[in-house]
């Protein structure tokens, strides 16, 4: 399968710009599932900026009914 790189940055929210997995999802996920996290993609914007990936944010935002 080929990396869809260029379409992948086009939707990219990730706000962290010195990342190397920017556009690349499969290595953005392997690396945030490892850490106990999820992408920024997975987040509203304002939650995203605080690079609080992890999955007891990502439960508190839906708890709060903002995902």
């Amino acid at each position: 399968m080929q990396c869809k790189k260029d379409q992948n940055l086009k939707r990219c929210t990730c706000s962290y710009s010195p990342c190397s997995r920017k556009g690349i999802c499969c290595e953005c996920l392997h690396y945030h599932l490892a850490h106990r996290q999820l992408p920024g993609c997975c987040f509203p914007e304002d939650a995203e900026a605080t690079y609080d990936r992890s999955f007891e944010h990502f439960a508190r935002l839906v708890a709060q009914k903002r995902i």
